[in-house]
């Protein structure tokens, strides 16, 4: 069995032209590495249950990798956050230029479903992926919440749409990952509540971010911090303190939550959550 960095390898999307650069941009943030938090998700609930499924399941953990890559890419872009640094590298726009970033988050958007449409399963069960993957990353997800992020900046939101926001933005692409991974493994009863345990972890992982954007310098961190003083971020909201409360309420859920999960898909996800859950303390 191969490696999800051998896959990712083996499949970077190509373009060949005489453009000076544009090939070599669209791997740039694929090659300096990241979390690969959801791709790993993906691949523990489907390991949890068939192993021989892995191989073909990188196309959709790869999927849900470009996908999220790309929203990294236009996330840092001068028109969103302005940041200079991202997974320790110099973002796109300042390798490049801004339309190069622009336009490889566009690529790489685009390449997650050419890879899914490629995996090797059923067409019902690539339709259900894609359904999964396009609807949390795109109008009623991800994009969603980046919307809300960046029109709702300096306007300060409750509590309750602070928490709308960063499900769209951040939770629903967790929890799509975790969702993608039963779909693959024909665990259908699992659907639901894998993705509904994914939109909490996703809101613990985001206001984890939150402190840790207060907390760490870029260099711990390996992307722009101290960035979010104009935006609806659980600290600024809170406060510290009260911020690290609510990320100990929800990383309690979280693991109670994961307890209630049959022992196969427990130790699958366990090592994983491990580092997450209390990595804001």
């Amino acid at each position: 069995m191969q490696s999800f960095e051998a896959f990712i390898a083996a499949h970077k999307p190509t373009a060949a032209s005489f453009h000076p650069h544009y090939e070599e941009a669209l791997y740039t943030m694929l090659e300096a590495g990241g979390k690969r938090f959801r791709p790993a998700l993906l691949l523990a609930v489907v390991s949890a249950y068939n192993e021989l499924l892995i191989d073909g399941a990188y196309h959709a953990a790869y999927a849900i990798e470009l996908l999220h890559t790309y929203s990294l890419i236009h996330d840092d872009l001068p028109a969103m956050d302005d940041a200079d640094l991202r997974r320790g590298h110099l973002t796109l726009h300042k390798r490049y230029d801004e339309v190069t970033a622009i336009l490889v988050g566009d690529a790489l958007n685009t390449y997650a479903f050419e890879v899914l449409s490629n995996a090797p399963f059923s067409d019902a069960t690539r339709v259900k992926l894609i359904r999964s993957l396009s609807h949390n990353g795109g109008v009623g997800g991800m994009v969603l919440g980046q919307a809300i992020d960046c029109y709702f900046e300096n306007q300060p939101l409750d509590i309750e749409q602070v928490k709308v926001l960063h499900i769209n933005k951040t939770a629903k692409l967790i929890a799509c990952a975790l969702e993608m991974g039963a779909i693959v493994a024909g665990q259908k009863a699992l659907e639901r509540p894998i993705y509904d345990f994914g939109i909490k972890l996703g809101l613990l992982f985001q206001i984890q971010d939150d402190i840790l954007d207060v907390t760490q310098s870029d260099e711990e961190a390996g992307k722009t911090t101290n960035n979010d003083e104009d935006k609806n971020s659980f600290v600024t909201l809170l406060g510290l303190e009260k911020a690290m409360d609510e990320a100990n309420v929800l990383a309690a859920e979280v693991e109670d939550k994961l307890m209630s999960f049959d022992e196969n898909l427990q130790r699958r996800l366990s090592p994983i959550l491990s580092t997450y859950i209390n990595r804001h303390r």
